[in-house]
């Protein structure tokens, strides 16, 4: 796939012309968004990248298409499952809710930042070296058994990391917020930072520990880099609408971590696969291409991930249903 410079920069603007839409809206009118104002901006944005796909299908065929689709699809869920964390951090932190846009926005420039160095990085390394998708496929795997392990996040197991506890033991901090600003002054007249900054560096670290997970998986699907990159942008968009949207819906997706592994450790071992194909490694094969690695088609990969995100969804639903009415059923008697 040749995409021009002029591809590239019109792409760039239009985003960035949509994201300063969301800034504004978000600037003059902090509030805590209505489902219905939540559900049009996600099937905007949902539509948006439907479209997109479709206009990749015309100008550069049905394979871009549907890597893109893929990759959108597994960001999405992705971005879904780190939805878990900012509940978790919201709470913690006793962040307003009518502030927690502005948090969920600045959360997630902060993520179209760390991913877009992620991908030219891996871009990078990707066309210099081969065996890293002997590297990405390990971690994901990793990442996978992992997060089987640990099924849901708990509020309880929310631990503040280094940066957190050294900035509240460095910083001058207030204890109650002035609004969705940064800093305050005291009584005094004395300039000091208010527990916003705090949440703000929660978020942050929290979008830099995604991205590490986020951006081998997508190169699991595609290396293409505009894809890579698209696919990433269209999933953030409309995540801070989405969070308000699914509401409590979130702590009833109970076995959404248990699809998001497998569809890791598929990704994880398709990339191993596609790696033993293309082996280089002196060590593996004598350094020739491993003929009985299969490769996977993008239809089949999109199928997988596609029926295991609805598979583990439903199976959520009918549990979390059955546990609801297990209870109703207890409190009656």
């Amino acid at each position: 796939m040749d995409v021009s410079g002029l591809v590239w920069a019109g792409t760039l603007v239009v985003l960035t012309g949509i994201l300063l839409v969301d800034l504004l809206i978000v600037g003059r009118r902090p509030h805590e968004p209505s489902v219905r104002e939540s559900s049009l901006w996600v099937g905007f944005y949902v539509a948006l990248a439907l479209i997109f796909g479709a206009g990749l299908w015309l100008t550069s065929g049905a394979s871009a298409a549907g890597q893109f689709y893929t990759g959108w699809l597994t960001e999405y869920s992705l971005s879904v499952d780190n939805l878990f964390v900012f509940v978790i951090i919201m709470a913690r932190f006793g962040v307003p809710r009518q502030y927690q846009q502005k948090v969920l926005l600045i959360g997630i420039v902060l993520a179209l930042v760390m991913r877009g160095g992620f991908i030219a990085a891996g871009a990078a390394l990707i066309s210099q070296f081969s065996f890293v998708f002997y590297i990405f496929g390990a971690f994901l795997i990793y990442t996978a058994v992992n997060l089987a392990r640990q099924g849901e996040p708990d509020e309880d197991e929310f631990s503040e990391n280094v940066l957190i506890r050294w900035s509240r033991r460095a910083l001058p901090i207030s204890r109650e917020y002035d609004g969705a600003r940064l800093t305050t002054h005291t009584t005094k007249g004395r300039r000091i930072f208010t527990p916003m900054l705090i949440v703000m560096i929660a978020i942050g670290t929290t979008d830099l520990i995604f991205a590490l997970d986020s951006i081998p998986a997508i190169f699991g699907i595609t290396q293409e880099p505009y894809l890579v990159f698209t696919a990433n942008v269209f999933a953030l968009m409309g995540l801070r609408q989405l969070y308000f949207l699914l509401g409590g819906l979130l702590s009833r997706l109970i076995y959404l971590s248990y699809g998001l592994a497998v569809v890791l450790g598929f990704i994880g071992v398709k990339l191993v696969l596609e790696a033993l194909a293309d082996n280089k490694l002196p060590f593996i094969n004598d350094g020739e291409h491993v003929s009985w690695a299969p490769h996977i088609p993008i239809w089949l990969s999109l199928t997988i991930i596609l029926g295991t995100l609805a598979v583990a969804t439903a199976a959520s639903l009918v549990k979390s249903s059955r546990d609801r009415r297990r209870i109703l059923v207890d409190a009656r008697r």
